[in-house]
């Protein structure tokens, strides 16, 4: 998703917002859960939205994408703008913990004006990395991890209240997600007087960054779980207003948690591993198993480890993001506007690679539009949209149903 602010001189500041068009284009609940209302909301390829950057002028652009997509928005951009004297001020970054792909991720992400970091640990990461590749690395500002908030926690709940917050795809085996799912299970039957809540992250037919071949809600059918037992979505804001007890394998909820003093523990029943992501949670003091959960043990978190990684809960949340607005507004008046874009990756440092990341959103090696880029000047009528809806659907349902019967199909 891209965000742009512009300033109209009768109401102020406006948000226009851009959904990016692909498989993981947030639904409306999706959405609604977000809580930042946008002032104009709409759907867009690439194109269409480097042609509405061509033709708009805004102050502020965030680019919400996975790197492959920034990489292509920073090379379209720089393209649309080449000839103009001003243009808005860049901001990416990461939406929460970074322990895979670092090196990838990070270079896919420059050329942007701000790569915000969630926490000093990631800032020094971050600049590592671009200045040991010889790429410039003022761009990575510090900040905290965007989506803390809330109550801090005061005592147990009525019921006490105990959370398994779900990935998509971590881990990505039937055989772990149904030990985990089972394990929660009878957690739930070794405490009736307790509430044990799968929380999920997205609806069947949703999707989010990370595709979901085995989701839990389908492996929970065969189960006959207990009263005590139920599956919830929504906010994790809202979920976490109610728990005693948050448990994970690595997800950032876990962070969550931790910045509203929620007992947190992450899960060490399949290991302490890369894949699983835990092993960003080494030293937190949260690491436990289900055995250990079971027999009572509670996490005591290691409170330096926690202000390393961007959770604030010393009430200094709100300061934490006051060096990017002073940065941006530097940018913002700087004399003779912003120089161009320059991403690390050209064609010169990365011709094997740049154009096919290019390619995928249907861009040339110089950022231009590729001949046959779909584009519309007008939103699409009912039947296109109808057409379109029905197609996600055949594609969600080949990689959440189809797919994995291959797969398994080829294991034999």
């Amino acid at each position: 998703m891209e965000t742009g602010p512009r300033e109209d001189a009768q109401v102020g500041p406006v948000l226009d917002g851009f959904l990016l068009r692909g498989r993981a284009t947030p639904t409306p609940r999706q959405l609604e859960e977000v809580g930042v209302r946008a002032d104009s909301l709409r759907e867009v390829t690439a194109v269409e939205f480097l042609r509405t950057m061509a033709e708009e002028s805004y102050d502020l652009l965030v680019l919400s994408l996975v790197g492959g997509g920034v990489q292509a928005m920073l090379h379209g951009l720089k393209r649309v703008w080449e000839n103009r004297a001003s243009r808005p001020v860049v901001v990416t970054g990461y939406v929460g913990v970074v322990y895979e792909k670092l090196t990838d991720g990070l270079l896919l992400r420059h050329g942007a004006d701000l790569v915000l970091a969630n926490s000093r640990q990631d800032a020094n990461r971050f600049r590592a990395v671009y200045e040991g590749v010889g790429a410039d690395a003022s761009s990575v500002t510090e900040v905290a991890l965007p989506f803390l908030g809330g109550a801090a926690y005061e005592g147990e709940h009525d019921p006490y209240t105990v959370v398994f917050a779900a990935q998509p795809s971590v881990p990505d085996s039937r055989r772990d997600r149904t030990y985990l799912l089972n394990r929660l299970v009878q957690h739930a039957r070794r405490h009736p007087e307790r509430e044990v809540l799968l929380k999920l992250r997205s609806k069947p037919g949703e999707h989010t960054t990370h595709i979901e071949e085995l989701p839990y809600q389908k492996l929970a059918q065969r189960l006959d779980p207990p009263a005590n037992f139920r599956l919830v979505y929504g906010n994790m804001g809202e979920v976490l207003d109610r728990t005693d007890l948050l448990v994970t394998v690595s997800s950032t909820a876990a962070l969550e948690s931790l910045h509203r003093r929620i007992p947190t523990v992450v899960l060490t029943d399949l290991g302490i591993r890369e894949a699983l992501g835990n092993h960003h949670f080494v030293g937190s003091g949260c690491l436990a198993s289900w055995d250990q959960l079971d027999a009572g043990h509670r996490p005591v978190p290691n409170q330096e480890w926690v202000a390393r990684q961007g959770v604030v809960a010393d009430g200094s949340y709100e300061s934490a993001f006051d060096t990017a607005r002073e940065r941006i507004a530097k940018l913002l008046d700087r004399p003779g506007g912003l120089p161009p874009l320059t991403p690390y990756y050209t064609p010169v440092t990365a011709p094997g690679y740049l154009p096919g990341i290019l390619a995928r959103h249907h861009l040339g090696p110089d950022g231009t539009p590729l001949p046959g880029a779909p584009a519309a000047d007008r939103e699409p009528g009912p039947v296109r949209q109808i057409v379109r809806r029905a197609a996600r659907g055949a594609y969600r349902h080949g990689v959440q149903r189809v797919a994995p019967v291959i797969r398994r199909m080829g294991e034999l």
